[in-house]
């Protein structure tokens, strides 16, 4: 021997310390321990199951958190936006000693002045302008910027009698001006000194159709464009001594002066609430991005379903195992219910991410750009909710495909692949699926902003569901009603539409829904190019004149009766006014409907007329007579509606601070769509006798518009009468096509997701088709059957089944898209067919597309070795 014996101290130690260590015992229960052990293979087959989740809980979330950003940078930002604690604004008057002296006891008080204006250029031309007028105080919050940088007070200051203006880049480039040169604005000339950069205030005061144009107040006061009666806007801006987040003290500020001077008729903000309107419509456009999520969730729920059907499917060799090995089919159905939420959960996690970084992002790359200031945070809230929408969804989705296997026998797993059991899972995945669709639904009513339109939204989705689901049933009964061809390509395409497991619920249901979503834009956006480009133009007149001084009213009207004899001139009295309450009832405390409540908010334009205004039909009660003494007025029927008002209502209205109740009695029906010269309210003319007031007009000229002769007649304007405001339709409609061309922009960008969806469900349903396809193609080729063949059979079935969807989408996007025409936007109707057929046409082309790359690669197998596994 070669060795010796060991000593003492190498000696092998006691017989029990030789054996392997034990493997530890999981604490983990059963299920969730061989559900876990699954998922350590991958999640190969989830990328489809994992992308619709995450896409419709992104799209949630990153609206829910960009809208939150806005809201507290808008609240954040508050004393920025309205220039002070408080800001109490007046029309047509300034405030009076009393009422100014009421402001100063509480604070420093600084004074704007806005209206809109024409700066003329001479033979360059003239634009309309948004005049702002300050004080020596301004800005009182926030940083103007000014290019060059220049003391504002240097800039408006006068100089040789003519006063400085800083001025929006965009007049510059529209009069093709420099800084330097000189504009009139009524009887004064300026210089414009400087460019705008950033305006701490711009959202409080107005973003109008003109480039700003900042004036001094006393400049203004020379222009003469101050008449009585005209349309200016004095703010006064309060700035409270003592910290600047006091609440307590900004409400006893509040109180003081609304008990100093109760009738003073403003209309009063603070930072606490510097533009509620501005947040509401945030709020509702945020709900409007947040349904086309849950529409991605919605189409995504079917490729959840999909992508689980194809897991059970991949899965029959495991589930087989498990019965035969006397697992029940509870204890089946959890390990792959827990694998299947795990999934979700980290699609869950994958969304929230995104959405939680999109208001950083668009923080910092849109920062300079938005005129809305945006504080980007984490909102747990909101990321909350996005996350249980996203996991509902899987849930709703999953637990019918998987409560299938319950009750089905080991050999009914494989027999399963040729022939689907039709039976409904059992009544306790049954109740599953409905409690997490009826908590689903619920989460998405409670939480709208205007539940009203997730109702409706939620009907539209479930009915879609219904009918795409009946539209495949009776394909498919329709499939196996046809003779048989003799061809062999199209006998086969027929038989693969209502064959058992065929593909045809699952494409349509997905195909049917993205392509009604493509209808319904398509519809909406032609419906308003039409209004804005078509309709309008040939309706609306050329020019609107605002601010005709009452005395020179006749005047004018001559003027342009000489300047344009063969043009249509309209005319009326016109001024602002404050419903102050309805019924006896104060505005603040009235539920008013959505399409109504812009009418409570702030100063509306009022007019007086012993005549039935043009554009106008009676349709409840009747017009006064000529001459009557009383105080009546005439209410357009919608907003009376909306407001809850019927003839014999009282109402009261703050026109030039001064308080004046009238009676309803009649309502009327108003074409707004012609832009003409229409208003909610009409008053009789005793209501406003010797009341100060301009008069509004306008100019229709016949023919198409000539822009030489436009500009011509402006000139004249600007030369006989340069105070009064000329407004040419055309480049307001331009303005306000901008801002349609930039919501439909939105629109299209957030439906994107939605239609992403669809295109994931899509080739989702063609995935968990691959096995049938693959068993297909090695019989077939087999049996003989060329490429070319199988080809041909496969596009003949799915253009047959897009066609039957873009058929389905056609009606059900148009009549959808009707709806939100004529009764969400109250705009005229119009079926434009080529936005809506390009769609379809689109969706069968992709349709085809992927299906036939989906199959392309099972075709080019070759049928030995998966014959030799049957």
């Amino acid at each position: 021997m070669h060795g010796t014996l060991p000593s003492p101290a190498s000696e092998p130690s006691p017989e029990p310390s030789r054996e392997a260590p034990l493997p530890r015992r999981s604490r983990l229960p059963l299920v969730p321990r061989l559900a876990l052990r699954e998922l350590r293979s991958g999640l190969r087959g989830f990328g489809i199951f994992l992308a619709c989740i995450a896409l419709g809980v992104a799209a949630i979330a990153g609206v829910s958190s960009v809208s939150r950003a806005l809201s507290e940078g808008i609240a954040r930002e508050g004393r920025t936006l309205i220039g002070g604690d408080l800001a109490y604004t007046l029309i047509h008057r300034e405030a009076s000693p009393q009422e100014f002296a009421a402001l100063e006891a509480q604070g420093t008080v600084a004074a704007i002045s806005t209206m809109r204006g024409m700066a003329h250029a001479g033979e360059q031309g003239s634009a309309l302008v948004e005049i702002k007028a300050v004080d020596s105080l301004y800005p009182t919050a926030g940083r103007l910027v000014l290019e060059p940088d220049m003391p504002l007070a240097e800039v408006l200051a006068p100089r040789e009698g003519v006063h400085g203006a800083a001025v929006d880049p965009v007049l510059l480039s529209r009069l093709d001006l420099a800084l330097g040169d000189v504009v009139t604005v009524g009887s004064q000339r300026f210089e414009m000194r400087a460019a705008i950069r950033s305006e701490p205030d711009k959202i409080a005061v107005g973003i109008g159709f003109g480039p700003r144009l900042m004036i001094a107040r006393e400049a203004l006061a020379q222009t003469g464009l101050l008449q009585p009666g005209s349309l200016v806007r004095h703010t006064y801006r309060v700035s409270l001594p003592g910290p600047a987040d006091d609440d307590e003290a900004l409400a006893r500020a509040q109180a003081a002066i609304a008990a100093s001077v109760p009738e003073a008729g403003w209309e009063t903000r603070s930072r606490l609430a510097a533009n509620p309107e501005l947040e509401r419509n945030i709020a509702r456009f945020a709900q409007f991005l947040t349904l086309v999520g849950l529409t991605a969730l919605a189409v995504g729920g079917v490729g959840v379903a999909n992508a689980v059907r194809g897991f059970v499917d991949r899965k029959r060799d495991s589930i087989a195992t498990l019965k035969s090995l006397g697992a029940p089919g509870g204890q089946v159905v959890a390990i792959y219910l827990t694998q299947v939420m795990a999934i979700a959960a980290i699609a869950v996690a994958i969304g929230l991410a995104i959405g939680a970084a999109l208001p950083f992002a668009l923080a910092a790359a849109l920062s300079d750009l938005l005129p809305i200031p945006i504080a980007p945070t984490l909102a747990p809230a909101e990321l909350g909710l996005s996350a249980l929408y996203g996991i509902l969804t899987a849930l709703a989705f999953s637990l019918a495909p998987l409560g299938r296997a319950h009750d089905i026998q080991v050999s009914g797993l494989f027999r399963d692949q040729i022939e689907p059991d039709r039976r409904f899972p059992r009544k306790r995945y049954v109740a599953g699926v409905a409690l997490a669709v009826a908590a689903l639904l619920a989460l998405a009513v409670f939480a709208a902003f205007d539940r009203r339109i997730a109702l409706v939204f939620i009907g539209a989705a479930l009915a879609a569901f219904v009918l795409l689901r009946v539209v495949a049933i009776g394909l498919m009964a329709l499939a196996r009603r046809l003779p048989r061809p003799r061809a062999a390509a199209p006998r086969l395409a027929l038989s693969n539409i209502h064959r058992p497991g065929a593909l045809t619920p699952a494409l349509v249901l997905s195909l049917g829904l993205g392509i009604t979503l493509l209808v319904v834009i398509a519809v909406i956006d032609g419906n308003m190019r039409r209004q804005l480009t078509e309709t309008l133009p040939g309706e609306a007149p050329s020019f609107f004149f605002v601010d005709i001084p009452a005395a020179e009213v006749e005047a004018f009207t001559g003027f342009l009766r000489e300047a344009a004899p063969d043009g249509e001139i309209e005319r009326v009295p016109m001024m602002r006014g404050r419903l102050v309450s309805l019924r006896g009832v104060p505005v603040g405390e009235i539920e008013a409907a959505p399409n109504a409540a812009w009418v409570l908010d702030g100063d509306r334009g009022i007019t007086y007329s012993a005549e039935i205004p043009e554009g106008s039909r009676i349709v409840e009660g009747e017009w006064w007579e000529e001459g009557t003494s009383e105080r009546l007025v005439s209410f357009d029927q919608e907003i009376a509606q909306g407001l809850g008002l019927a003839v014999g209502d009282e109402v009261v209205v703050n026109v030039l601070g001064r308080d004046v109740s009238a009676r309803i009695v009649n309502l009327r029906r108003v074409e707004w769509r012609s832009l003409g010269i229409n208003f909610v309210m009409v008053f009789s003319p005793a209501t406003f006798a010797g009341a100060p007031h301009t008069h509004l007009a306008t100019l229709a000229l016949p023919g198409a518009a000539d822009p030489a002769r436009e500009g011509a007649l402006l000139r004249q304007l600007a030369q006989a009468y340069p105070n009064v405001t000329s407004v040419r339709v055309k480049d307001a409609l331009e303005a306000v096509n901008t801002v349609v061309e930039q919501l439909l922009l939105a629109i299209r960008g957030a439906s994107s997701i939605a239609l992403a969806a669809s295109v994931l469900v899509l080739a989702g349903a063609l995935a968990a088709g691959h096995r049938a396809r693959l068993y297909d193609a090695v019989v077939l080729k087999t049996l003989g059957a060329t490429r070319r063949k199988l080809v041909l059979a496969y596009t003949l079935e799915y253009g047959a089944l897009g066609l039957a969807a873009a058929l389905f989408g056609l009606i059900a996007g148009t009549l959808a898209g009707a709806v939100i025409v004529s009764r969400v936007m109250n705009l005229g109707f119009a079926m434009v067919w080529s936005g809506p057929l390009a769609a379809a046409s689109l969706a069968v082309v992709v349709t085809v597309g992927l299906g036939l790359v989906g199959t392309w690669r099972i075709l080019g197998q070759k049928p030995a070795p998966y014959l030799r596994s049957l």
